[in-house]
């Protein structure tokens, strides 16, 4: 797989240009316009993207740099001033491109690896300051307290979030506790939490026997060892069933994703062949494609793959991959829409980048930026009004990335819905089971029991 070169390729580009301003040229003449100065050689210029460093741009940084130093009302740290214009170079790109210090990063590398002292949320920060619960993480402190997907946090310990911690104030030492101020929708006023940090070890899959010959397989994440447990999982069930499954049902409710090549892993351990998913972005060599090879664990049997507004980023590559192929049938609610690739760049000092370097498309070569995933079967909360029920995705977030697809509504009422509880399963099953012909097909024009209609997508597909 491919993904490491795409994070030398940006380690050389930014070492390039680094170089570069080194050896810029002397100021021009008074009034002469500024030349900018070229950061990489290239005999194929005429095909790659002006790569240029603008000179005068960065005359006009330093200046005002100097002008802080020199006149702000109390001294500022040389380092906190960069650290600041680095942040702020990246604040307004996208939500997903971040400039980590090097607690951050560790933070950072430690979810993906699935442990870390906590209390369990998948944020993301939005302008305010503030953060937005992506997810609760399954079993962990914020879920066991009721916080839910689409909540804000507003404080921490009483005291505004800042651009520059973030959510590194939730971090802590295991049994200390932390109170943070939620806004929710359809709630008068904030209330807050107090939430007890713990160790997060974070069990990624889970599976269970629904009923006889009918396996569950809950995946909250995907962590470096996801694909492998998956694995574990189906074939600890397929030994509960004599060796053969009647049908999976594979529940990403509220996982917010992860590691791309998780979910490429198990995609491909429901599939004989073709594409699973591929990347485009600007850099020569950062393209990418993952394909399946031979060997289904079902052996072509019914598989179904329940998703809900919480589903983001490597759980859409997964449902998507599913469903073009038509390998599996997808029930529930529509994903978030998070079509975008991030690639951590390391930097000297222990700090990091996360950058967005592309996005992704699903075998059909359809971007779902901003629009998410349709179900082939959709379903709304138990219980909810309309007005009741809060909607969330990508498209919704202050300066997102914009999708090829994506249409001025994706933001209201065509947003999906986080699917609490257990009734979404039952309809899950009930499809499963549909599929693998012991239940009736459903006569013309009916529905499941919580299902509102079969989904149909805004937009064709490419």
């Amino acid at each position: 797989m491919r993904l490491r070169s795409l994070s030398v390729v940006l380690a050389i580009l930014l070492a390039g240009q680094a170089h570069a301003q080194q050896q810029a040229e002397p100021a021009p003449p008074e009034g002469q316009p500024a030349q900018d100065i070229a950061a990489v050689d290239d005999p194929d210029g005429g095909e790659s993207v002006s790569k240029q460093v603008p000179l005068a741009e960065i005359r006009r940084f330093v200046s005002v740099y100097n002008a802080i130093r020199e006149a702000y009302v109390e001294p500022v740290a040389d380092e906190k001033l960069m650290h600041s214009a680095l942040r702020g170079l990246l604040l307004d790109l996208d939500p997903h491109s971040v400039y980590f210090d090097k607690d951050a990063a560790r933070d950072f590398n430690q979810d993906s690896t699935g442990a870390y002292d906590g209390v369990g949320l998948e944020l993301q920060q939005q302008p305010g300051p503030v953060l937005k619960i992506i997810a609760p993480l399954e079993g962990g402190p914020g879920d066991r307290a009721g916080l839910k997907s689409g909540d804000i946090i507003t404080a921490i310990n009483g005291k505004p979030i800042s651009d520059a911690d973030g959510s590194t104030p939730l971090r802590g030492e295991a049994g200390s506790s932390v109170k943070v101020t939620i806004y929710r929708e359809g709630k008068d006023k904030p209330f807050d939490v107090t939430l007890v940090r713990e160790r997060i070890r974070l069990q990624s899959v889970r599976q269970r026997m629904l009923e006889p010959g009918y396996g569950y397989v809950r995946v909250s994440s995907f962590q470096s060892g996801t694909a492998e447990d998956f694995s574990k999982a189906v074939n600890a069930l397929k030994s509960q069933s004599g060796g053969k499954l009647k049908g999976l049902l594979i529940d990403l409710r509220s996982n917010p994703g992860g590691l791309l090549t998780g979910a490429v892993q198990m995609a491909d351990d429901l599939l004989d062949s073709g594409v699973i998913v591929s990347t485009r972005g600007r850099l020569k060599g950062g393209d990418t494609s993952f394909s399946a090879t031979r060997g289904d664990m079902m052996s072509g049997g019914p598989v179904v793959v329940l998703v809900d507004a919480g589903s983001a980023s490597a759980s859409e590559v997964l449902a998507g991959a599913l469903r073009d192929h038509k390998r599996a049938r997808i029930v529930g609610s529509r994903t978030f829409g998070k079509g975008s690739v991030q690639t951590l760049l390391p930097l000297d000092n222990g700090d990091a980048v996360k950058l967005t370097t592309a996005r992704y498309y699903t075998p059909s070569g359809r971007s779902i930026q901003g629009v998410g995933i349709a179900p082939d079967v959709i379903l709304h909360p138990e219980d909810a009004s309309a007005d009741d029920i809060a909607r969330i995705n990508e498209a919704a977030l202050p300066g997102h990335l914009r999708g090829e697809e994506e249409g001025e509504a994706m933001a209201g009422e065509n947003a999906g819905a986080v699917l609490p509880g257990d009734a979404p399963m039952r309809s899950a099953l009930a499809e499963l089971k549909r599929m693998a012909g012991e239940v009736p097909p459903l006569p013309a024009g009916k529905v499941p029991p919580i299902t509102v209609e079969p989904a149909v997508p805004t937009t064709p597909l490419k």
